[in-house]
């Protein structure tokens, strides 16, 4: 698909995708068509582009959905890529009620959301020519069938779907839908996707609760007769899968060299999925914190360098604190702080860890003691978890530690991706233990994370580490010279 635009008279934009696997993903007579599978492929340029080549027809409509809404409107998002394609056309955006674009034929292509389940009741009734997902692992299967029988016709354009997607394994408790629906494209041994498949057309029809495939339109029909579906009712449609990566997309990486850098230096099990489209790999004891990734010294760093420069340029200790306290036959979360260092050539020290099951009133004094020993300068944290309670919980620490740097954070998201930071430093061996006893319990709670027990520990390292990497609540401590 070549496609001349022209704003004005003066400035003339030709529009193409690039050879390989976008334009395959664009050329593609699939009735589904779903593209990606790993990071920096293109593929939101490829739904962007989808729905030119019909919007001189009258009354055409187009619908692309994100899971949120903040996804598309967000820096650099869709909808701010689409305000550098679509006036070539004579688009004209609005905004209110929602994100649209229209243009000169009345055709339009709007930007949607289903946030909520329920959200596809919005579009009971809605005829949509061309419907569009993007990171459709990131909907329900339920929002995807509804929607697709909102995908239908009455302007003389056979309706279509097209999707992109990152991977996601078959388990997961959003996407793993999509993963089985794929899965003829998938190698199921190593999880990437099978190059000679790209591309190739397969047939599904539903009988009752039971997707019914086949290689071929007549091959299935044949099937479907076989098992007593009725003629009129026997009607397949085609699905393929074209996979993406950041190789294919040259504009990219002639734009952005360093972004292949970016995707090396993500945690292993995110690098396995958006790199190399991975569609199997999942945290797992090992895979997210290693132990062998993890560098013991015997004994501390000399507080300065042979130039008598500080080693040390900043400290945090981040708590993680407890919500119960032990009781026979149970085996509740521990309270943890962690103690890290950032040198100044670069690597984190973990230098203490300090955790217990204590009472409300012998925590929150461990806390204050701890304080007392840390050397100065140290910065402190405490986890706030969400509620009234956590925020009670971290206040009270707070005006316990009346005269030290202390900070409460409010944690959001998921424990696995709060500890990608830490996962990623350590496996380029850049964090360090100070050898003591604390270090096998640590260890042994890093390597099974998140398969093990608890995660006290991981998380409060991976607090701490993150807030000495971007500098929050650190500064005036490049003085600190001691261990």
């Amino acid at each position: 698909m070549t496609v001349a635009l022209e704003r004005t008279s003066r400035l003339r934009q030709e529009i193409r995708p690039q050879p390989g696997s976008q334009q395959d993903f664009l050329a593609s007579s699939a009735d589904i068509a779903i593209a990606g599978g790993a990071a920096g492929g293109g593929k939101t340029w490829g739904l962007l582009l989808e729905p030119i080549r019909h919007v001189s027809v009258q009354h055409f409509g187009a619908v692309i959905f994100r899971r949120e809404m903040p996804r598309i409107t967000q820096e650099g998002g869709m909808w701010d890529e689409s305000l550098t394609l679509y006036p070539y056309l004579g688009g004209v955006p609005r905004m209110s009620p929602t994100h649209e674009w229209r243009f000169p034929s009345g055709a339009t292509i709007t930007f949607a959301h289903l946030q909520h389940e329920t959200d596809k009741l919005n579009w009971a009734g809605a005829q949509i020519p061309l419907l569009l997902f993007d990171q459709l692992e990131e909907f329900t299967e339920g929002q995807f069938w509804y929607l697709l029988s909102r995908n239908r016709s009455t302007v003389g354009i056979r309706p279509y779907l097209r999707a992109t997607c990152n991977p996601v394994p078959e388990d997961d408790p959003v996407g793993g839908w999509l993963h089985r629906l794929l899965q003829w494209w998938i190698d199921p041994v190593t999880g990437y996707a099978i190059a000679a498949r790209s591309g190739a057309l397969r047939w599904f029809s539903r009988v009752g609760d039971e997707l019914v495939w086949g290689d071929s339109r007549a091959g299935l029909l044949a099937e479907l007769l076989a098992r007593g579906v009725p003629a009129e009712d026997a009607d397949p449609l085609s699905l393929t899968f074209i996979p993406m990566d950041l190789e294919s997309n040259r504009a990219l990486l002639a734009k952005d060299p360093g972004y292949r850098a970016k995707l090396l230096a993500l945690p292993l099990v995110e690098r396995e999925r958006l790199l190399r489209g991975n569609w199997n790999v999942k945290p797992t004891a090992g895979k997210v914190l290693n132990r062998a990734w993890f560098r013991i010294l015997r004994d501390a760093p000399a507080p300065t360098d042979d130039r008598g420069r500080a080693r040390i340029v900043a400290r945090v200790r981040y708590w993680d604190k407890a919500g119960s306290v032990a009781k026979p036959g149970t085996d509740p979360d521990w309270t943890a702080g962690v103690r890290i260092a950032r040198l100044a050539d670069g690597p984190f020290l973990i230098e203490s860890v300090v955790r217990g099951r204590w009472t409300h009133g012998d925590r929150e004094r461990v806390i204050v003691q701890t304080a007392q020993t840390d050397p100065p300068g140290t910065a402190i944290w405490v986890e706030q978890e969400p509620g009234s309670g956590g925020k009670e919980s971290a206040e009270l620490t707070i005006q316990r530690l009346a005269g030290y740097t202390v900070r409460a954070d409010k944690v959001t998201g998921a424990a696995v991706a709060r500890v990608g930071p830490l996962a990623s430093q350590a496996e380029a061996g850049n964090v360090w233990l100070l050898g003591a006893d604390w270090n096998e319990p640590f260890l042994v709670e890093c390597h099974a994370f998140p398969d093990g027990a608890h995660d006290d520990q991981v998380l409060a390292a991976a607090g701490a580490l993150t807030k000495l990497a971007l500098g929050v609540g650190t500064a005036g401590m490049s003085r600190v010279v001691g261990l």
